[in-house]
């Protein structure tokens, strides 16, 4: 990632007059590890920002960079004398990786933390070296109950960390304006000190691509339109439901899952039998079971006549952007984030979904909302001139809200309202 991000799209603003900051970004991911949305979000902001102040960052992995004012260090770990459950193992190394965060100097004037993984990290820093913490929140423990199929009782301490770490925040940043609203219904946070600064997207890397070299080399026809799903097999990006819409879907178009990473062991057998059973019932499934770069995903996304996010869950939806951003129409579940990036009936379509209480990663009507999921996409798989109006206007949207120079620009004056 070491182009600018979008900046022939923003226009520079002069900061010769501020004072000069320094600000430590604490992750778990950062490119070129990253699995998720908040990787994408970290690797831009802090290239971004360093065109304005000197950023270092502390993550975990082997990265070692130094770029004009950008610095990033990962932090390995040695996980051979663990010998607690496999589940607490990510856990205790994020501990141990946040105290490493602090037991190197920091001598920055700002922390800021991504993810529930570097809050501890975030929580020493404020305490031992007295600076103020931000913490941008990309998801929140209590709306992902399903974690605990994956931290165990792990899950219990994210739960607290987080609480711990927003709850003392200098600032809380929310990716969306139903995250802020989250923020302040779950936790004891004064909403002067939660402010809504949207995810971003590059909107030279993600444009609609010419080749279909990608398509070839995973078995997709060019000439017949596909549906594409691309996510983590998690229970928050809503696999099991989209496993089920398909058999209400028509027959003549393909359907492309790029999709890996799972949570569990149960997870990933949980998808293999709804993909075997899938391929049983039609034609046209092509499972992509790995993480791709960002140039496979960009071409996948420009040649797909619709592109699928059923998630339960989701504070922002960078992903939905990704694929506007390429002149894709969307069909997506309207929950959390998803609502402020996809306009319904203008760049797609979005698809109510009501959860269970008791278990959130459900539907209450799952048949229901797999049926309405399927009925929208095949609604725009027989209409290619609107599924072409919703592309356009998709990539409009992001070109007008989303670019990367403008969400920096707002991240560096909430900074330097904290520094006074």
């Amino acid at each position: 990632m070491a182009s600018r991000h979008d900046s022939a799209n923003t226009p520079k603003l002069n900061y010769s007059n501020t004072p000069v900051l320094k600000v430590l970004f604490l992750t778990n991911e950062y490119p070129p590890h990253i699995y998720g949305g908040a990787g994408v979000h970290v690797g831009y902001l802090s290239r971004e920002l360093a065109e304005m102040m000197q950023v270092e960052v502390r993550c975990f992995g082997d990265q070692r960079l130094e770029e004009g004012n950008l610095k990033v260090i990962g932090f390995e770990l040695d996980q051979s004398n663990f010998t607690c459950p496999k589940p607490l193992r990510s856990v205790f190394g994020a501990v141990r990786r946040c105290t490493d965060f602090n037991t190197t100097n920091i001598d920055a004037d700002l922390v800021h933390c991504h993810t529930w993984y570097s809050h501890f990290g975030g929580v020493l820093a404020k305490k031992n070296y007295g600076i103020p913490l931000i913490v941008t929140v990309h998801s929140l423990e209590p709306l992902r109950p399903w974690k605990r199929e994956q931290l165990a009782g792990g899950y219990d301490f994210s739960l607290w960390v987080e609480k711990t770490a927003l709850e003392m925040a200098d600032a809380v940043i929310a990716v969306s304006g139903e995250t802020k609203r989250d923020i302040e219904r779950l936790f004891d946070v004064d909403p002067a000190r939660v402010h809504v600064i949207h995810n971003g997207i590059d909107l030279n890397q993600y444009r609609k691509a010419d080749s279909i070299a990608t398509l070839k080399r995973y078995g997709i026809d060019p000439i017949k339109p596909y549906l594409l799903f691309v996510g983590r097999i998690t229970r928050q990006k809503g696999f099991q439901h989209l496993m089920r819409a398909i058999q209400f879907m028509d027959r003549d178009f393909q359907i492309v899952l790029c999709a890996a990473a799972p949570d569990t062991a149960g997870m990933a057998e949980e998808m293999k039998t709804g993909v075997e059973r899938a391929k049983a019932e039609r034609p046209g499934i092509i499972w992509i079971n790995e993480m791709v770069d960002q140039k496979t995903a960009c071409e996948l996304y420009s040649h797909a006549a619709v592109f699928v996010c059923p998630s339960i869950y989701e504070p922002f939806g960078i992903i939905n952007l990704e694929a506007m951003a390429c002149e894709t129409a969307v069909v997506a579940s309207a929950v959390g984030g998803i609502k402020e990036v996809v306009v319904d009936g203008e760049t797609g379509f979005l698809v109510p979904l009501e959860q269970m209480k008791e278990s959130p990663f459900e539907a209450t009507k799952p048949e229901k909302f797999a049926r309405d999921l399927a009925a929208r996409i095949n609604q725009l798989m027989r209409d290619p001139q609107l599924r072409e109006r919703f592309g356009k206007a998709g990539r409009k949207r992001a070109e007008d809200n989303f670019s990367w120079g403008a969400i920096a620009a707002k991240t560096k004056a909430l900074y330097e309202s904290l520094k006074g």
